[in-house]
């Protein structure tokens, strides 16, 4: 059969000095590690670089076409609003580093991009003028039929009248 036997903690002689010495041996590691860690913070904060969190503003500007107005009047209106615009974003956050504005002309129901205006803060403030930043686009005036000075509204359906 099988016989029953309880280990008896006795049989473990415990020194008194070896588990000084271990315990000891324990706490060194954990004080050195609380110790080192808090200046290789700040040793790691004043060399590492800063994490610059700036972003580009992104406006949609859309403008109606005024009874009439011809395209170029249009453009006028769109640079002046797109340099408003620019304006208004750096000044409302320190953060904006970059412009993104994109001016939208509505026409009889044509709806259409005339000019896209991307500029930095160091460029914009060398030199504030949206003709110097703008890129326009040449479609636009087709698409918003400013090219038909004859009918000023273009037919709804698809058929044309005769002359």
């Amino acid at each position: 059969m099988s016989k029953i036997s309880a280990h008896l903690p006795s049989s473990i002689t415990p020194f008194s000095v070896i588990s000084q010495i271990a315990r000891r041996i324990r706490i060194v590691p954990l004080v050195v590690l609380l110790i080192s860690t808090v200046p290789a913070w700040f040793l790691t904060e004043a060399l590492a670089h800063k994490v610059v969190r700036a972003y580009t503003a992104r406006v949609d500007l859309a403008i109606d076409r005024l009874p009439d107005e011809n395209y170029e009047t249009i453009l006028t209106r769109g640079e002046a609003a797109a340099r408003a615009a620019a304006q208004r974003s750096f000044d409302q956050d320190i953060l904006v580093t970059d412009v993104s504005i994109i001016v939208s002309v509505q026409n009889y129901g044509s709806i259409a991009p005339v000019l896209t205006l991307e500029v930095t803060r160091p460029q914009w403030r060398s030199r504030p003028d949206a003709q110097s930043w703008a890129t326009y686009f040449k479609t636009a005036r087709s698409l918003l039929f400013f090219e038909n000075n004859s009918n000023p509204v273009p037919a709804a359906s698809g058929v044309s009248t005769p002359k």
